[in-house]
């Protein structure tokens, strides 16, 4: 098993829980000190940050010299960043950046290793987001790069369906992680940075968002729970193409299903209503 992004949270948890149901599983951290700290029986970890094609040629060489011929059964694809700001205010190198990480490393992890799922009729597991259904205000680069994963997603799993290789799409809503948490700093960063026009229009709305993302996350499930959840996703012998990980993320995805665009939209706005600065303009961010 490879599980990319398992330094902490949700892939970490992946990876301890793939290594108590008796799987080896080649955890892919970014630094050594991460290592360290996952490292356990049935557990290795490997350097592997999915934008370095250096990495993902050391991964390919270590599954294709193990000592003991085991074959790759899956991947976990879960590495990934957060950042969420309003379309118009974020800089073009922080979309690439979201982009090269959430999606293209992704891609070219899969590419590398599906040799050795073809011949172990193996399967592949992408983490996603309720956000690969949904864009909420201030989610859409992150959102973006979910919803081109889900697409991806559904492409492989009709390409390599006739070979035998399985493809899961994993789409969790609140869980409580250091991502989220990496995330929050980050868009609280970009926003001190915004212009004083786009501060005017788009201050409070981030303000509300980070508000009701924390008050969600902290009631959301943990990353143990969701790591069970993906690993079961990952070893069960007839996999669903897609599993919604959380209550919230089940009612989002029904919603956005069946609801129109803008009975969602004044939803969504609603929503957000109690979070919002008392300075805050309410016209303006309703639908």
């Amino acid at each position: 098993m490879v599980v990319s992004g398992a330094s902490t949270g949700m892939g970490a948890a992946t990876a301890r829980q793939l290594a108590s149901l008796g799987y080896h599983v080649l955890a892919g951290v970014r630094r050594e000190t991460d290592g360290n700290a996952i490292r356990s029986d049935g557990i290795e970890p490997v350097i592997l940050d999915v934008t370095r094609p250096d990495h993902i040629a050391d991964l390919v060489e270590r599954i294709s010299s193990d000592p003991t011929h085991r074959q790759l059964r899956a991947i976990v694809n879960n590495a990934g960043i957060s950042i969420y700001a309003p379309v118009e205010a974020l800089p073009l190198d922080r979309w690439r950046q979201l982009f090269e990480v959430n999606l293209f490393g992704h891609v070219a992890l899969t590419q590398a290793l599906l040799p050795f799922l073809h011949r172990s009729r193996g399967r592949i597991v992408n983490i996603s987001s309720v956000g690969g259904k949904g864009a909420m205000a201030t989610y859409g680069p992150y959102a973006a790069t979910k919803f081109a994963l889900e697409a991806v997603s559904d492409a492989l799993r009709r390409e390599l369906a006739p070979h035998g290789v399985q493809v899961v799409v994993i789409e969790p809503g609140a869980v409580k992680t250091e991502m989220a948490d990496r995330g929050a700093a980050t868009t609280s960063g970009l926003a001190a940075e915004m212009t004083p026009e786009l501060q005017r229009l788009y201050g409070g709305l981030v303000s509300a968002n980070l508000a009701q993302t924390a008050a969600h996350i902290g009631n959301g499930m943990t990353a143990d729970e969701a790591g069970s959840i993906i690993a079961r996703a990952a070893t069960t012998r007839r996999p669903r193409t897609r599993y919604a990980v959380g209550r919230d993320a089940a009612i989002i995805i029904g919603l956005a299903r069946i609801l129109p665009d803008r009975l969602l939209d004044w939803g969504m706005a609603a929503g957000l209503r109690s979070y919002l600065p008392k300075t805050a303009a309410l016209p303006a961010y309703q639908p």
